[in-house]
């Protein structure tokens, strides 16, 4: 009896039963205790995954494959990410009535929740752009004098310079920005879609996507006023300079022609 008694106290006694009792507090919570969030999340992304192949199945399978590896109607989606999917299927363009040089926007068929599934779908066949957050494409943050800089060099040349847009060849055109939602002009900027160049963000980074949306944002708002007076479309020197050609060159025309009648008419008295 003197020894146990000597033993319970020995000094390191209360930290060897603090430690078992922590040891099985530990365990039982580790058998009994809900889900952490990591398995939460990865369940709900296996279950959006599940949904979206039955909506691809559907609404996709016919043209791209059942598989997502592409037919002759329509391209592989392995690789192009679920910012593609949420631009085509978001602004109705996916899926297409029919094939053309260019399939036009129209309205959307799906839900965001569907389009998110779907998304995750084509996410999971292989790497690609993610959607982006609003921190990404907001204006927090943004430089509009630069971004209309890298529009006129970069985009410009086929949306013009505040994004009218404009035919291209072979019955292609380059669709107009005005009203687009800045998040599936960013994703188009990631993934190039259709007859567009892809932006990268080793070619274009975040912040300069960024600042080409709000130059967007800033000469197409509701409240934009065209300083100049008539905007002429917005389509740039060509317009303006057809204008000068017609109503600059014509005017003077009619000036010269009408000092010449006078002067014909004064020698004549």
């Amino acid at each position: 009896m003197k020894k146990l008694s000597a033993r319970r106290r020995h000094p390191l006694a209360a930290l060897v039963v603090l430690l078992l009792a922590l040891a099985c507090t530990g365990g039982l919570y580790a058998a009994f205790a809900p889900a952490s969030k990591a398995q939460a999340d990865e369940t709900a992304q296996s279950l959006a995954i599940d949904e979206g192949k039955k909506l691809y199945a559907v609404g996709c399978a016919s043209c791209h494959g059942t598989g997502g590896q592409g037919t002759t109607d329509g391209p592989s989606l392995v690789g192009v990410g679920a910012a593609a999917v949420d631009f085509q299927v978001g602004t109705g363009r996916m899926p297409a009535q029919q094939p053309g040089a260019q399939v036009p926007r129209k309205k959307v068929i799906y839900s965001q929740a569907e389009i998110d599934q779907l998304a995750a779908y084509i996410a999971s066949l292989g790497a690609g752009p993610a959607v982006p957050t609003k921190e990404q494409y907001g204006p927090q943050g943004a430089d509009i004098a630069n971004g209309g800089a890298l529009f006129r060099n970069n985009c410009a040349q086929c949306h013009n310079f505040t994004g009218k847009g404009g035919a291209l060849t072979h019955g292609k055109y380059a669709p107009g920005l005005e009203g687009v939602d800045p998040k599936h002009i960013y994703e188009a900027m990631q993934t190039g879609p259709q007859n567009m160049p892809s932006f990268p963000d080793q070619t274009l980074s975040e912040q300069n996507k960024k600042d080409i949306i709000a130059y967007l944002n800033a000469v197409n708002g509701e409240d934009t006023e065209s300083p100049g007076g008539l905007s002429l479309g917005g389509l740039g020197p060509v317009s303006e300079g057809l204008f000068a050609w017609l109503f600059g060159l014509g005017g003077l025309i009619v000036v010269a022609v009408w000092v010449a009648a006078r002067t014909a008419k004064a020698k004549k008295s």
